[in-house]
């Protein structure tokens, strides 16, 4: 029985960077809950701009990346 390997195409540099940024951003949201829950007010300004900014960045960028994809099709 000979199997083959199924070779998948590699993701686009765009869609990693995508991934990337937005799993930041997750980690961003998920450390502002934690702080916030545990008691703390103050929060710096940049965890907070990473959390607003990271998550929405990624998504866009995954998007872009698939249209970008279909588009070479």
């Amino acid at each position: 029985m000979g199997t083959s390997a199924k070779t998948y195409p590699r993701k686009p540099w765009l869609m990693r960077l995508g991934i990337g940024v937005f799993a930041v951003g997750v980690l961003a949201v998920l450390a502002v809950f934690v702080m916030f829950a545990a008691g703390l007010r103050d929060l710096p300004v940049w965890l907070s701009a990473a959390a607003g900014v990271a998550t929405p960045l990624g998504i866009a960028l995954g998007l872009i990346a698939l249209v970008r994809e279909h588009r070479a099709r």
